[in-house]
């Protein structure tokens, strides 16, 4: 099963971006933690009830951020997958909440509701008849029936796709389904959460850079370490590319690689899973910290914001 695991983005406040994914949104607070590589900023999860791969989105949140700008060699848009005929639901709760969003479209033959976060994030709904007999997790607010069940994809804009189209096809098992006008379509087989990978081919745009609202990688699914040491090296052997070493990010296990579009990929593995170390009960209500930053709980606390219920 490959598609996607994650995706990773960058906002500013941290309060509110909590605020707006859990309680807006109806995501649960999978995992609070911070970036390893930057220990004094938060990590945020936010998925189904266990985080299931395919559901995870994920922000780093550095307060002050400069906003960044979408544009080549930049995820486009993220998209979520909902029932079909929870788009009216939805419309009317990003009113109610004040939430900016564009009128209701088709693409590909599917119902498309995008918006955009407090930090200008572009997002979009997608209605999925299929989507209302799977699992759904409810905050309390958000009905489950309604209820964001996963990524449906994500749409890339890319000056041309055709190296990055090797890539999702050769390592991931995309195939090319569709076309409408500049956008190829990508998809793997079946409909799991996370199948779809647009590519806007947009020559001669402005190249994007990152800040708040801007994606800052996606990552793909491997099953385990095998898997993913197997595409690592259709990377080098068919690519050309060389991803990093392996890294332990405690739920999983990853490896990144610049595609040739400029957008940063990352191969996740799908284990061990964001139960590692906490119970799914109670997932998201404490810090947790690997086991290297530890020693430092202390100093950690006393500089990250407090959330207050943190968890929905």
């Amino acid at each position: 099963m490959s598609g996607l695991h994650h995706v990773t983005a960058i906002a500013g406040d941290p309060i509110r971006n909590f605020g707006f994914y859990t309680r807006d949104l109806g995501l649960r607070f999978v995992k609070k933690t911070v970036n390893f590589d930057d220990p004094a900023t938060y990590h945020f999860y936010y998925g189904d009830e266990i985080g299931r791969p395919g559901t995870i989105l994920t922000f780093f949140p550095w307060q002050g951020v400069r906003p960044g700008r979408r544009g080549v060699g930049e995820t486009h848009q993220t998209a979520f997958r909902v029932p079909l005929r929870s788009l009216g639901y939805w419309t009317q709760r990003l009113q109610e909440k004040g939430i900016r969003y564009e009128a209701l479209e088709k693409r590909f033959g599917e119902s498309v509701l995008p918006f955009t976060d407090p930090d200008g994030l572009a997002l979009a709904l997608v209605g999925v008849p299929t989507a209302g007999d799977e699992p759904a997790w409810s905050n309390g607010d958000v009905p489950a029936e309604h209820a964001i069940r996963g990524f449906h994809g994500v749409t890339l804009l890319l000056d041309d796709a055709k190296k990055t189209a090797a890539i999702l096809a050769d390592v991931f098992g995309f195939k090319e389904t569709a076309r409408e006008g500049s956008v190829i379509r990508y998809k793997v087989a079946g409909d799991a959460n996370g199948s779809v990978v647009d590519i806007y081919e947009a020559k001669g745009f402005l190249r994007g850079h990152q800040g708040g609202g801007s994606v800052h990688h996606i990552a793909f699914r491997a099953v385990d370490d095998a898997d993913q040491g197997r595409m690592a090296q259709k990377l080098v052997d068919n690519h050309g590319l060389h991803p990093t070493e392996q890294k332990d990010r405690n739920y999983f296990r990853s490896v990144y690689f610049r595609e040739p579009g400029g957008v940063l990929f990352e191969i996740a593995t799908d284990i061990p899973g964001f139960a590692v170390d906490e119970p799914v009960e109670t997932l998201g209500r404490a810090l947790k910290l690997p086991s290297l930053l530890e020693p430092h709980r202390s100093e950690i606390e006393s500089v990250l914001p407090e959330l207050e219920g943190a968890v929905s």
